[in-house]
């Protein structure tokens, strides 16, 4: 039998395991394309001094990945993982060529079509993972996280190399094709998801114990790991059976769990409300304003944010088991408020300061976020949710992030064109130190705990 395991083996782990961080790289490639191309848009258009709807345009993909998530997690418990992550791809693609094809001054077109392709992004951000890691042995699901960390962050790095890349072509010809180049990569998921085989944990679930075999024979060495595995997974979808028929939303704030959700869904939101959006989706704007250069000559400052992100993610996958969670997230928290405050302190003291000593000082709260707070919100929140609320808990602290995420995204170019950068980034400075303190204060180690360790330390609060 063994022998005959290994003789279905029809498609690599490697295949799998590449197209699942794809999807990686193109959830990354999608959020960070707008920030080469809305220097050209705004010039474009002429939204130079109106702040609201540049940054409605930039934070409508992160409005529709809010619902995205949540609708892909129910839609894939009917059709699929694999069916879904097709449907997104084909929402990616469409979204980005429309986006290109976007009618002259048509700004409330371009919103509507970045808020459908959101759907995708946050399918995409929901499924991949979940996908890869229900293929995936046990032994490699721990690496994952940060694998798939790596991907996103290689996403923007692309996307911030191609924006540069195709910043000479004419101003309205260089914005649209950046923007509707994310459907190559769209494609290229696409094909690759087509030859992949459906999560044998849904197969299994949906009563096909024959497929869901058939398919472990595919990525499993032998016949004792495949039986080893459907007798674990049938396990395990009973006991998560047996938790959802009991819980609801209110169940999670009750007495017994209110510690552990509280904590999971404020580190997800803290994640994005420090502000690390703002740089990564305006950082040429941000150069302009400090420099008074146009935007559209500052392309190069994305690529060196990009970089800074794979280094710090490459980073975080050497260091993630050796350092605790804890302190990990409350040093980088410390040094990313330092790094947003410190400008607004030197500026005040030192009026005729180089007006680029604010970029520097983003660079390095980029280089700490990378391997701190942007890693580590998902570690926690995959290992802080009992069983039973696992689902419905960390959906909330997912959202809590989109919404995070679009707000920032909306909010900060009205508040530069009210304020100082200074001021708007000590704003987010103070956010920061109250993340440190909340996850001294409210977060519970996690690192080298069992889940029951963890559940018992959180209920007993």
């Amino acid at each position: 039998m063994e022998g005959r395991s290994n003789m279905n083996k029809t498609i690599s782990n490697k295949f799998i395991y590449f197209f699942g961080s794809f999807g990686g790289i193109l959830f990354g490639y999608d959020i960070g394309v707008m920030t080469g191309a809305l220097p050209f848009l705004q010039v474009d258009w002429n939204l130079s001094g109106n702040a609201s709807i540049v940054g409605w345009i930039t934070s409508a993909v992160m409005f529709g990945a809010i619902f995205g998530g949540a609708l892909a997690g129910q839609l894939s418990d009917h059709l699929g993982r694999r069916k879904v992550i097709l449907y997104s791809a084909i929402i990616f693609a469409l979204g980005s060529i429309l986006s290109g094809v976007a009618p002259h001054n048509g700004a409330l077109f371009l919103v509507i079509v970045r808020m459908f392709l959101g759907l995708a992004v946050g399918a995409a951000s929901a499924l991949v993972p979940a996908y890869m890691s229900e293929m995936a042995p046990a032994k490699m699901r721990g690496r994952l996280s940060g694998l798939n960390q790596t991907m996103i962050v290689s996403g923007m790095l692309l996307s911030y190399v191609m924006d540069f890349v195709l910043k000479d072509l004419p101003g309205t010809w260089a914005w649209r094709t950046m923007l509707a180049l994310a459907a190559v990569p769209a494609i290229i998921l696409f094909l690759g998801v087509l030859r992949l085989p459906e999560s044998p944990r849904f197969l299994l679930q949906n009563g096909d114990e024959t497929s869901a075999r058939h398919v472990l024979g595919m990525i499993r060495s032998t016949q004792q790991e495949i039986d080893e595995e459907l007798s674990q997974i049938k396990a395990t979808a009973k006991e998560e059976k047996a938790a959802a028929a009991h819980v609801s939303y209110k169940m999670l704030f009750s007495k017994k769990y209110r510690y552990l959700v509280i904590a999971g869904v404020g580190v997800a939101a803290f994640q994005q409300f420090q502000g690390a959006n703002a740089i990564f989706y305006y950082i040429p704007l941000i150069v302009e304003k400090a420099t008074g250069n146009a935007a559209s000559s500052a392309l190069m400052w994305p690529i060196i944010q990009g970089v800074i992100l794979v280094l710090g993610s490459l980073l975080f996958i050497a260091i993630a088991d050796k350092i605790k969670r804890r302190t990990l997230i409350m040093m980088g928290g410390t040094v990313m408020a330092l790094s947003f405050l410190l400008p607004s302190l030197i500026h005040y003291m030192v009026p005729n300061v180089n007006p680029m000593m604010i970029v520097v000082f983003l660079s390095i709260y980029v280089a700490f976020y990378s391997f701190t707070w942007a890693p580590l919100t998902w570690v926690i929140v995959g290992e802080i949710f009992p069983l039973s609320i696992r689902g419905r808990a960390a959906g909330l602290a997912s959202s809590m992030n989109w919404v995070g995420s679009w707000l920032v995204g909306l909010v900060f170019p009205i508040m530069t064109s009210t304020m100082s950068q200074e001021a708007v980034f000590a704003i987010f400075g103070l956010i920061c130190v109250l993340g440190v303190l909340f996850v001294k204060f409210r977060v519970p180690e996690t690192q080298g705990k069992t889940l029951e360790e963890i559940e018992a330390q959180g209920t007993s609060k």
